[in-house]
Order: structure tokens, then sequence, then C-alpha cells
């Protein structure tokens, strides 16, 4: 299915247009279904793999998710991705995570017990506090810009975006923090480390918007 490159430690995607190709992965839990369409809509290369060397050899990785922390780290664990995604993150290629995607790149959540997460940005996940809060969080609410990103290039401040969580992120660094959103507290909903990019919200589902959104991660993946 995949053609080897002349770097053994790399695969290339069958890819005749010679496009940058985006590896979505696939470890049971992430939307996969519609960020593969957005990358379709947007006229990129995207292909849904759980065969982590195609993760390793793709130009661009988007790390999509949805549902419990502790079952995600044990698919992930299962199909062998644990080391692979750490190493995709730490090698300078551009990489996306998407709703739990963002969560698991924390070192630990306290969702149903503590539980260890990849471990790549320093931090832990928390639940939203009861009080007058519907959680899980879910609509439409909006995200502030907290610094230059050129995931939000061409996306004025304090546009909506689409979520669905009971989980947020707490940053041991809030440097990392490129976007957040008022829900009881603000939080983190938008984080940058390096290469790696990861929002709370899903763009696949925020309209054009969104696919804006998106396009400009991909934009960063043909820029390599």
């Amino acid at each position: 299915m995949f053609a080897f490159s002349s770097h053994a430690s790399r695969i290339t995607f069958p890819n005749p247009r010679g496009l940058s190709v985006i590896a979505i992965v696939d470890y049971g839990l992430g939307n996969l279904k519609s960020v593969k369409s957005a990358c379709d809509r947007l006229g990129v290369e995207a292909a849904v793999t759980s065969d982590a060397a195609a993760i390793l050899g793709a130009d661009g990785v988007i790390f999509p998710g949805v549902g419990a922390f502790q079952r995600a780290m044990q698919n992930l664990g299962t199909l062998g991705l644990v080391e692979p995604l750490r190493q995709v993150a730490a090698s300078g290629t551009p990489f996306l995570g998407i709703c739990l995607g963002l969560q698991l790149l924390f070192a630990e959540s306290s969702e149903h017990g503590q539980h260890e997460g990849l471990g790549i940005i320093p931090g832990r996940v928390v639940r939203f506090e009861a009080g007058d809060l519907k959680v899980p969080h879910m609509g439409w609410n909006q995200v502030r810009q907290e610094r230059p990103s050129p995931l939000f290039e061409g996306i004025r401040d304090e546009t909506f975006f689409y979520f669905a969580h009971s989980y947020y992120a707490q940053p041991a660094d809030s440097a990392v923090v490129i976007g957040s959103t008022q829900y009881g507290v603000r939080y983190a909903s938008a984080v940058r480390q390096g290469s790696v990019f990861a929002t709370q919200f899903h763009p696949e589902k925020s309209g054009p918007t969104g696919l804006r959104m998106l396009e400009n991660f991909c934009g960063l993946c043909a820029k390599l």
C-alpha cells in the first residue's frame, strides 16, 4: 500500500500529483470521516491510517479524537502509536490535535481517575466544575486569539467555533496558549508548541472558518 522512500525510516503515500500528504491518525476514537471530508473539500491529499511508518513519513499529521482519555491511550498503546506520535511531534513535522487529540498531548488527565497522556506538552487535563454550567460544553463559543499564530491567519479574533467536551487542558506554561475560551473559566482552547498545534474545538465542524483554519494548517505542511 505504501512505497518506501530512499530514507529507510520514512515512507511516502502513493501520490501521483506530487502534493504534500496528510496522515489522519486512526486509533478507533477519531472523528475521521468529517476530517477526511474537510481535507477532500480543500483538495488536500489525506489518508486515514493507523500505520506508524506512514504517520512518521507524512508531510503533516492530524490527530483527531472523540471519547474517553483512558481508552484512547489504551488504543494508542495497542496499536504501537505512542512513541511514533511522540517522535513525529518532536520531528518538526506539522502536527494538529483536535478535541481529544489536544488533551492526549498533555502529561495527564483526571478523567475517571489519573491517567498518563503522551506528555508532549507539560500540563494536565481537568473537568469543568459543575455549578450552573452544562457539562459537557457543547455548541458554538468564541475563541480569543492570545498571540499570533499561522492557524489564525485570515480569521478574525473572537470568532465562533464548535465545541463538544467535558474536560479541558491546563498547560504548565501559558506561553503555549494561542487561543482561549470562556466557559465558567477562561481556558486554553488552542495551543502551540513548536510545530505542534492543537484545538479543543472542531475546525472540521466549524463551517467556512474552520475550513480556513484547516487550510492554514495544510499550508504549513506544503512549505516543508
